[in-house]
């Protein structure tokens, strides 16, 4: 089958690793739509962050933020579906992992602002956004789109490990960092979740779809997928799991690929 839609995530994919897209892969982008083919980022990132990329694409098409809790509009920056973690969920989470985890800190991603305790250290700006200072306990209160746990220092692909193991059915744990992160969705919530439910509602099915990424949270994405594409710089288990390899995202990646899903098209 034609692929109709190709689904790309972002950090260290679609975007270089400055932060910016390629005109290369902007022209890309435009090209692939013109011809009919959807393009649809989907992003571990929450929708604060996601200003700049509708900016940088033309503020048109849908993204699938949040690790597939969100699905976003990028022409209006709304929000037109949302799956979180809800307080009764989000208390015994965070019970769990104290648990299982001595040490571990929390913070949280909410529609509307960013918590987090006392304890996490910031990385980075926090980009304009509404922050929250209290225990984990307080932070869950309210719908979390994802709670993030952290120990520094720890092998992040262990630590999801043992995050899912003490989780459970209780909620759904990946990573898309080279550090002790986990990022922790509702329950069954994932990259391949979020796309699935978007590409069903355009009627395309999965082996009309093209995905490509780098890191663990991408994996659902690409097992969903009926062609599952890496770039160069991936996570070994990435790399492991794709049917095919394209260029690093510094050297225009996504382009290529949708550059060639275009050329097969025609």
């Amino acid at each position: 089958m034609s692929i109709e839609l190709v689904a790309t995530d972002l950090d260290g994919t679609l975007l270089r690793s400055d932060g910016t897209v390629s005109d290369r892969t902007r022209e890309a982008i435009a090209g692939a739509e013109a011809g009919g083919i959807t393009v649809v980022m989907v992003s571990g990132r929450p929708v604060r962050w996601m200003h700049g990329v509708a900016e940088s694409t033309g503020h048109h098409g849908v993204a699938i933020c949040s690790n597939g809790a969100v699905r976003y509009d990028l022409a209006t920056e709304t929000i037109l579906l949302h799956d979180p973690i809800v307080p009764t969920i989000g208390r015994l989470v965070v019970a769990a992992l104290r648990a299982a985890l001595p040490g571990v800190c929390f913070a949280v991603e909410q529609v509307d602002r960013f918590g987090r305790e006392p304890a996490w250290e910031l990385r980075g700006a926090s980009r304009g956004v509404v922050e929250l200072v209290a225990e984990a306990e307080e932070l869950v209160a309210r719908d979390s789109t994802k709670i993030l746990a952290r120990l520094d220092h720890v092998d992040p692909d262990e630590l999801v490990a043992s995050a899912q193991h003490a989780l459970g059915e209780l909620a759904t744990a990946t990573h898309s960092s080279t550090w002790g992160l986990v990022e922790i969705s509702a329950a069954g919530v994932s990259k391949a979740t979020g796309l699935e439910r978007y590409a069903a509602q355009l009627g395309i099915s999965a082996a009309e779809v093209a995905a490509v990424g780098d890191m663990p949270n991408d994996l659902p994405m690409l097992a969903w997928a009926g062609r599952a594409v890496a770039v160069a710089n991936a996570h070994p288990r990435v790399l492991a799991a794709a049917d095919e390899l394209t260029a690093s995202n510094d050297d225009d990646g996504v382009a290529l690929l949708l550059e060639a899903v275009l050329a097969a098209r025609q």
